[in-house]
């Protein structure tokens, strides 16, 4: 990774602004990434769930979604952007709000949520998965039952009072 980043430093594919314009620098790209040099890394990747083609299947829902849509922007010009937005701690129709943001703090936002290339979205896995959420629960809390009543089944008792008189 080290040595590309020095590659596309060298080959002039990199840019930088603001606070890291210096970077710009080869001596001071270098003298900034040599602690890493000394760092041990470790990678740890997995095989694509089913095979390295599998990916390319859900490529296209995945990526036609955006971070919000265009029928939630309702003005934008170079003072703000205001958009509509849903605010889950409110039941009714108060819950839907609109806000204005700064151009640059609507993009910074905005951007959070864009992945780099080669990287895919995968949401609402495992316990949170919608076909499975309510049945994983049900499930978790009868091995929770079951743990107590093992746990509670395994504790000294006191002695009875009454015998001991």
């Amino acid at each position: 990774m080290l040595e590309m980043l020095l590659a596309a430093h060298d080959a002039g594919r990199l840019q930088f602004f603001g606070d890291h314009a210096h970077l710009a620098d080869e001596a001071a790209f270098k003298a900034y990434l040599a602690p890493l040099h000394r760092t041990k890394w470790f990678v740890y990747s997995k095989r694509p769930f089913a095979g390295a083609g599998a990916g390319a299947g859900l490529s296209v829902p995945l990526h036609h979604r955006v971070a919000i849509s265009n029928s939630r922007l309702i003005a934008a010009d170079a003072t703000g952007v205001t958009f509509s937005y849903k605010d889950y701690r409110i039941e009714g129709p108060g819950r839907y709000k609109t806000m204005t943001l700064k151009p640059d703090e609507f993009i910074r936002r905005f951007l959070i949520h864009v992945l780099p290339n080669g990287f895919h979205r995968i949401r609402h896995c495992g316990l949170l998965a919608s076909g499975t959420k309510t049945e994983a629960f049900a499930r978790i809390r009868e091995l929770i039952a079951a743990l107590a009543a093992v746990q509670t089944a395994h504790q000294p008792q006191p002695p009875d009072r009454a015998a001991a008189n």
